[in-house]
């Protein structure tokens, strides 16, 4: 394909990818960020678990979260992209477009699959909190939330930006196998006029403008991680 014809395309397929991810990433932060932090409050020793006890419907829920994510964890994205086909048609049906391909709809099973990889990652970066400084805050009278927002979350900051920065990649990466689908993004640009068309050119070109984006995440995270981190 000329490069005058493939560069619009890039273009467009660009902005249709960063779509795509930018608003899953949102959701995934929205939920994931606090079904993570559950899953280490309601936990054997959590401060939920600890004020309400082991009998408590606190440690139901905690196995309810933990089945749920490790459910979610264990499809791969393809196989969990079909299955939620019926799902991705009810939500977008709710704003009037009751449709599982296009960009706006590949927004539902994106989300789906991230947010039990982030909520992992959360719960992760919230138990390497010095469990001291969670004593001392309780020592000091604060609740439960203030301990979540200025001490659990603060502190785990720079392991949370990191986990975003891997989550994010992970999604660019579903994003493009999406394209299978017609999802649209720089996936769909691949297959559709590199793959069936034979193109090898606009192949490559995708293959590295995705590398390139890639590596433009990992680098901010990997900054923003390390200026957070104070020890």
């Amino acid at each position: 394909m000329p490069w005058d014809e493939l560069r619009p395309l890039l273009w467009t397929a660009t902005q249709e990818t960063f779509s795509m991810v930018g608003w899953t990433m949102l959701f995934t932060v929205a939920v994931g960020l606090p079904i993570g932090v559950l899953l280490v409050l309601t936990d054997k020793g959590g401060l939920l678990n600890a004020r309400f006890g082991a009998a408590s419907p606190v440690t139901a829920l905690n196995r309810v979260l933990g089945l749920v994510v490790n459910v979610g964890r264990s499809f791969p994205f393809l196989i969990l992209l079909v299955a939620l086909i019926p799902f991705t048609r009810w939500v977008m049906g709710l704003f009037g477009q009751a449709t599982a391909i296009g960009t706006d709809a590949m927004v539902v099973p994106l989300t789906v699959a991230a947010i039990p990889f982030f909520a992992r990652l959360v719960e992760t970066s919230v138990r390497e909190v010095d469990r001291g400084l969670v004593e001392a805050a309780q020592a000091m009278g604060a609740s439960v939330p203030t301990v979540v927002r200025k001490v659990l979350v603060r502190e785990a900051l720079p392991s949370l930006v990191a986990g975003l920065t891997t989550t994010t990649i992970a999604v660019i990466g579903y994003s493009a196998m999406a394209g299978v689908i017609g999802a649209g993004g720089l996936g769909d640009l691949a297959i559709r006029y590199g793959y069936k068309n034979f193109d090898d050119r606009t192949m490559t070109v995708t293959v590295v403008l995705l590398i390139v984006i890639v590596q433009a995440v990992q680098f901010t995270g990997g900054f923003v991680s390390r200026r957070l981190n104070h020890r």
